[in-house]
């Protein structure tokens, strides 16, 4: 309740500033730009939401099953950044409201709505060099670094929602490196809590450590497009990017690193095994076409969770296994656009999680770019080559 009143003063008060203080703004570049007179900080605001129907399609035995429909809001966010006292010290504050933003409650987090995604600071301390410290994504695979909003199929695929580090709180620096040249080299490093967002009551585990590597040979993307996806700028020349993470999550008390349930012995503690995540994966776009590829793997010191006595098997297995997704689509001059998707995942037995494979075939309008779009797609999925689906998704996106 707090928070909702606390955002509710703060929107009416920016929304009372004097017109003359509000820099001019479009659809799609934020609902109010405000910069202070004296240039000491400025304040961005944009909120967005997603709404879509989904229907799905289950094989049973020789036939397919009556499908299943439903709607919903996947994501409602409100996102405020900006620069505070220098240019150089930015930061980003975004607020989910959806049920599946804010889901994943327990009693690390106090048993409330996580409402927080990202509350980062980011400081440009030296030529190259940044400093960000607070909560948001983990430099890991390219598929979740891109928004959500920047999506050119309906949602992630298969391998991120099985494999992806996600956001974490701790602190990154992050260097860019001119090789020779347009070739970019950039270097990111990261220590957090390895527990996910949102969590109150302290490290369960050890810590969390992340590397990643990108090379851009061809110099970088228009507008950041390297973590867009679709090639909305039409490049003129051909832009790559290159990038290899690696996680190191020490003492990791959850199924899937900083995701999943918590992994608990019959006295209440948490087991604890390390767990190790990979990723490699590419960014290519040229004249509207764009293609991205990534490949995962999660490894486990001890991956059967044991309880006290370190010999018993409790309910819990870590998530070991590997994944492949290809993903490619072509913008049409009209902005209309065609893409499809290859995903595979391949859990290790041990998991008892049977291996997938699942081709999409998507359809987009954008309207205003990312900002203002509708999107479909239609999914086949099949686990072990037995258990089959069918699914529909038709999704609109508006980003103020």
């Amino acid at each position: 309740m707090r928070l909702k009143l606390s955002l509710v003063l703060a929107l009416s008060t920016l929304l009372t500033i004097h017109a003359q203080e509000i820099s001019d703004t479009s659809f799609g570049k934020g609902l109010i730009n405000f910069v202070a007179k004296d240039s000491s900080f400025s304040i961005k605001f944009a909120p967005r939401f997603q709404v879509r129907s989904i229907s799905s399609w289950d094989h049973n035995d020789s036939s397919y099953e009556s499908p299943e429909h439903n709607f919903i809001v996947r994501r409602a966010r409100l996102k405020f950044d900006g620069f505070a006292y220098s240019p150089k010290l930015r930061y980003k504050l975004e607020l989910g409201l959806s049920n599946r933003d804010i889901s994943g409650a327990n009693q690390f987090n106090r048993n409330a709505p996580r409402y927080i995604l990202d509350a980062v600071i980011m400081w440009n301390f030296a030529k190259n060099f940044e400093l960000w410290a607070g909560q948001t994504k983990l430099p890991g695979n390219v598929e979740r670094v891109v928004s959500s909003a920047n999506l050119q199929l309906i949602d992630r695929s298969l391998l991120n929602s099985g494999f992806n580090i996600d956001r974490d709180l701790g602190i990154q620096l992050r260097h860019k490196t001119k090789i020779s040249g347009n070739f970019l080299m950039r270097e990111k490093i990261a220590i957090s809590q390895g527990e996910g967002r949102n969590v109150t009551e302290g490290n369960e585990g050890g810590l969390q450590y992340t590397a990643r590597l990108e090379f851009l040979p061809f110099g970088t993307f228009q507008s950041k497009g390297d973590y867009s996806q679709s090639d909305l700028k039409r490049e003129a020349t051909p832009k790559l990017m290159l990038g290899f993470t690696y996680d190191l999550n020490e003492d990791a008390v959850k199924e899937r690193s900083v995701l999943g349930d918590y992994m608990f012995k019959s006295d209440g503690s948490l087991y604890q095994t390390d767990i190790t995540t990979i990723f490699a994966d590419a960014m290519f776009k040229y004249n509207g076409f764009s293609f991205m590829g990534e490949y995962a793997k999660r490894t486990a010191d001890n991956p059967i969770a044991t309880d006290v006595d370190g010999v018993t098997p409790t309910d819990d297995i870590v998530l070991i296994g590997s994944a492949l997704n290809l993903q490619a689509g072509y913008l049409f001059p009209s902005n209309y656009e065609i893409a499809g998707r290859f995903t595979t995942v391949d859990y290790e037995t041990v998991t008892n999680t049977l291996p997938s494979k699942q081709y999409t075939l998507g359809a987009s309008k954008y309207i205003v770019g990312h900002k203002l779009k509708v999107q479909s797609d239609l999914s086949y999925t099949t686990l072990d080559g037995n258990e089959d689906n069918i699914t529909f998704r038709l999704g609109f996106d508006i980003h103020f």
